[in-house]
């Protein structure tokens, strides 16, 4: 998934159409994405990110943004380090991520146990994180998610690619116990026999959101002054106006 992210990201700077010479990277498997941009200053997701104010025109929060105990505090201090009309880019993953697993573990749980714990995190919806780059002070904020399906052998191949990209159960709510092997054989079970296909196969979804934001600079385009307009909406459309209209 973050070799997946890293070729979206490529194409996304694409379309920027901008060179960038002093990009930084947040990032806590940072390979894919050093391959993207190298000689990139890489940093790891701590709470405090080892970044320089104003030393940056891209900074990319690398698929680690949902795990921020404070993600906002982590955009601001990625604006803090970008230069005046530099670029932010995180993808993290979002709500509808692993909607399958979350049913068949929740399910297994309490047919097994007759009780529920916390399993996977809990992700924002994209509703949500939009305002995050606004109240980090980021110009021109725009969010949109792609959704990703992958297919899996099974769902333990699926358990095992989790706990390979760092996506293992880190809460700090969660059991502290052994999971009893009755949950995950029931839980295994019910994901093949919900989702499976004929060769048991399962797949699952990874919500990937992108946030967009650029740090704020007089040249960059300006919402016009409200009543300002010299055109009707109407004329536009092509739609007849009411005739109490007076404006």
């Amino acid at each position: 998934m973050h070799e997946d992210a890293a070729l979206e990201l490529e194409e996304r700077l694409n379309e920027v159409n901008r060179t960038f010479t002093a990009p930084a990277i947040v990032a806590a498997f940072p390979e894919p994405w050093r391959r993207l941009l190298p000689g990139a200053r890489v940093v790891a997701d701590d709470e405090v990110l080892a970044l320089e104010p104003g030393a940056h025109d891209l900074v990319v929060h690398a698929l680690c943004l949902h795990w921020a105990n404070d993600p906002v505090g982590q955009i601001v201090q990625a604006a803090r380090a970008l230069r005046p009309d530099g670029l932010f880019i995180a993808v993290m993953f979002g709500g509808q991520t692993l909607n399958e697993l979350r049913a068949a573990l929740a399910e297994a749980e309490v047919a097994v146990t007759g009780g529920l714990s916390p399993r996977v995190l809990p992700m924002a919806e994209i509703r949500d994180l939009g305002g995050l780059l606004q109240r980090a002070g980021l110009a021109l904020p725009v969010a949109d998610s792609v959704l990703r399906r992958v297919s899996y052998a099974g769902p333990a191949r699926l358990l095992a690619d989790l706990r390979a990209m760092g996506e293992a159960n880190a809460l700090a709510g969660r059991r502290r116990g052994y999971t009893r092997r009755a949950v995950l054989a029931d839980a295994m079970r019910r994901y093949a026999e919900a989702y499976g296909d004929a060769e048991g196969r399962v797949p699952a979804s990874f919500d990937m959101i992108w946030l967009t934001g650029w740090k704020p600079h007089e040249s960059q385009q300006k919402p016009l002054r409200p009543g300002s307009a010299v055109a009707r909406l109407a004329d536009a459309l092509g739609a007849a106006q009411p005739p109490d209209e007076k404006s």
